[in-house]
This record gives structure tokens, sequence and C-alpha cells, in this order.
């Protein structure tokens, strides 16, 4: 059985595939990449390294021919250029035979109101449509994703939020990497859908064990989204970047990512590693860059 994992030189795509080498042979798993030249590691421990761009469909014919199981790991950019590029993975997955596609959705994707869920709606959409045999794996919210503002919070700044009392399952990237390759490798995961969550919490709630962690006292600073969008813009964020933002604290204030399911104990045995403990990993990653 050939196994191949899109994206694998990213974050979360090198979480993954390290993963699965700790019980597949590397001779069993493929990884298909834009640069091969980022996966040279890769191909020096075995693993077969192959050339595939989302936007060129045909480099996609040859990095998924032969391979039965298949993770495409959503890809980066606005809506309208993932659905594009989405759509051309899943195309060319049924023109390889691809015997079945496990994909990295979005918590509640095809009734969600969060700003990224039309991406996921139509990816789910076109996968379901070629009849191949699927896993959804809905991830939640990486706590990966607040390291800018824990980063600033260990520097001194306040925690600021327009998220209100909008709550997050928030979970590590490991945490979900660890769920992926259990459906790529495992039995029994045909026309399944796993809503992956951490405990749900509220901004306040993520912040107070975050000053535990830190042994100190985190300053939330709750503003509307004009507020919101003005402090980022006076922190030197980029001005494309600033609505995006605004967007996502939307998003979870509107509870979109309020899901929160035992999914991640069907697939690795155990709930999301508690937050406190999350966050102590995270702090101690941001302190060993220092």
């Amino acid at each position: 059985m050939k196994m191949l994992v899109t994206g694998a030189t990213g974050k979360m795509g090198t979480k993954i595939v390290e993963t699965l080498l700790k019980t597949v042979p590397a001779s069993q798993l493929a990884v298909s990449v834009r640069n091969p030249e980022k996966a040279e590691g890769l191909r020096s421990r075995g693993v077969e390294v192959r050339q595939g761009d989302f936007d060129l469909p045909v480099t996609l014919d040859t990095a998924f021919a032969g391979i039965d199981r298949l993770l495409i790991i959503s890809a980066d950019g606005d809506n309208e250029t993932r659905i594009r590029q989405h759509a051309n993975a899943v195309a060319a997955a049924e023109r390889a035979g691809v015997k079945f596609i496990a994909y990295t959705s979005l918590a509640n994707a095809m009734e969600s109101n969060n700003l990224f869920a039309p991406t996921h709606q139509a990816t789910e959409k076109a996968i379901v449509k070629t009849g191949i045999p699927y896993s959804f794996l809905r991830n939640n919210w990486y706590l990966e994703n607040e390291i800018p503002s824990i980063q600033g919070v260990i520097a001194g700044a306040p925690w600021v939020t327009s998220a209100e009392s909008g709550k997050v399952g928030w979970a590590l990237q490991q945490d979900y990497a660890e769920a992926a390759a259990a459906v790529l490798t495992g039995e029994g995961h045909d026309n399944t859908i796993y809503e992956l969550s951490g405990k749900l919490l509220t901004q306040e709630e993520l912040t107070t064990t975050l000053g535990n962690v830190l042994g100190k006292e985190v300053i939330l600073q709750k503003v509307d989204d004009a507020a919101y969008a003005d402090i980022m813009k006076g922190a030197g964020l980029p001005d494309f970047l600033i609505p995006l933002l605004v967007d996502i604290q939307r998003s979870i204030r509107e509870d979109t990512l309020a899901v929160e399911s035992d999914d991640f104990e069907k697939l690795i045995g155990r709930p999301a590693t508690p937050i406190n403990e999350a966050l102590t990993q995270i702090v101690n990653g941001i302190n060993l860059t220092k």
C-alpha cells in the first residue's frame, strides 16, 4: 500500500510525515511538494519525493500515480485560490485512481459561517462527488496560530481581542497530525467525518491559563472590531492582513469554532493535549528560539 501526503514541507505536513514515519516504512510513503529540494531530508530517509503543484494539474497526475491512500492538506491563500487548487488536487486524485482521500477541513465545515468555510465546503463536496471513499478531518484551531499574541504577552503587551465570549477548541498541531496519521494508516475510516477539537475555551479562559503558565497576570483587552483593526495597524501589521485578522475575531465571536467532540479519543486514544500543557510547550518553544 502506497500513501502520499501533500504539502509535506509545511508546518503541519512536516508533523504528519514525522508521525507516519514512526509506524510506516519509508518505502510505503510518498510526499508531494512544490519544491522537491526542500524535501531532500525526507528523500535521504527513503521517502519518495514527488513534485506536485496544485496550480499545475499535470504535475499532480504524476505525483498521485500509483497512490492508494492520499492525504490532501489544505493549502494557504484566499478562498478563491484554495478552492481552485483543491479542485485540481481532487480531480487529479480521481484521474489517478486513488482509493481513499483524507482531507484537513474545518470545524462544522458544511454549516459554518467561518471566513474559511467556503474553501472547505467546496472541497468536501468535490471529494464526495468523486465517489472515492473519504475521511474529513475537521480541524478546529491550531494553538500555534496564537504564537504572535503569546510572544506579545511575554514582551509585556496585553492580549487584544474583539471575539467577546466566543469559544474555540484550540489544540496543538501535533494532536491534529497524530489524528491524520491514524486515519491515513488505519482501517474503518471510509466515508467518515471527524470533528477534532480541544476543550472549548473563551479568550479569557485561555489567557488566564497562559498567565498561570507564565507566572504573571495577562491583561485581556476587549475591544470592538474597529479598535482591534487600529491596534493591529499600530502594531505594524501589513494593511492586507488586518481585515483577515478582524474576520477571524468575528468568526470566533459568532462561535463558528464552538464545536466540541470526543473524536480525538476515537483516533489517537486520548483527548487533545490539556491547554495548560499545550501552552507550556508553546512558551518553551518560544523561549528556545530567543
